[in-house]
């Protein structure tokens, strides 16, 4: 009796200038570890999202997709439905493809900020800044919410809404205690580089959280360190939502 080829499944990243990406090492490590021989994961480096159709042209097989910077927004129109969570947040970074080929939006990364950050809380941290308002930023703003802290946006062009870098001060830092970089600003090969702040107002009192993991220590999470801060980069809030990917892509 002939043993049962399985099927090939294919899972991947979609994103820009990735070669970076833990995603790709993470998930192989996984399939190689749980021994799923049918299961590959492949990076889709494409330079525009008007490329992302020819993804599914070109290669058979995919069931789901992991989304990074710069496309969580601009990923939305070419899918067929969203999460309630996803459209809440308005930002995507895990896609079911069913067996009828039809997209569904998931955000995994709310799920993985709330998980990092909760075990640092203390009673003092009812404030946060978020540095940046991509893709990525709202998922952050999302999870704080779940979490009863208020927040407020940085942005390099603030709208009526927003706090412009030029705007932080002392009172500023006073009142908020968790300082998220949300920015690419800071990944490697840019190492020298950090958001603009006077990283001398960072005290005992604050939390400095980087989502950029590569360097593993940023010039943001330094300059913060040194000041007593306490320190947090992206890696455990990836390990996290990658894992809630994984569930969503195999829940029945």
């Amino acid at each position: 009796m002939k043993k049962k080829v399985k099927k090939q499944k294919k899972y991947g990243l979609v994103g820009k200038n990735i070669s970076y990406s833990f995603s790709k090492k993470h998930f192989t490590n996984k399939f190689q570890t749980l021994h799923y021989d049918n299961c590959e994961y492949l990076n889709f480096d494409i330079p525009s999202i008007k490329h992302f159709p020819k993804i599914f042209s070109e290669t058979k097989g995919i069931k789901g997709l992991n989304v990074t910077i710069p496309y969580k927004e601009e990923i939305i129109p070419y899918l067929d439905s969203l999460s309630k969570n996803a459209k809440k947040i308005g930002s995507v970074n895990t896609i079911v493809v069913s067996k009828k080929k039809k997209l569904k939006g998931y955000n995994t990364d709310f799920y993985g900020f709330k998980k990092s950050l909760k075990p640092l809380l203390k009673s003092n941290h009812t404030k946060a800044l978020i540095l940046g308002t991509g893709g990525a930023s709202k998922g952050v703003a999302f999870a704080l919410k779940k979490l009863n802290i208020e927040y407020d946006f940085v942005s390099r062009n603030p709208d009526e809404f927003q706090i412009s870098y030029d705007e932080i001060d002392a009172a500023i830092f006073e009142e908020y205690t968790i300082i998220i970089n949300t920015t690419p600003v800071g990944t490697f090969p840019d190492v020298d580089v950090c958001p603009n702040l006077d990283y001398n107002l960072f005290t005992k009192k604050h939390i400095a959280y980087d989502l950029v993991y590569n360097p593993e220590e940023t010039m943001f999470l330094k300059k913060a360190k040194e000041q007593g801060a306490t320190t947090k980069n992206g890696y455990e809030m990836l390990l996290f939502q990658a894992e809630k990917s994984w569930e969503i892509w195999h829940k029945k």
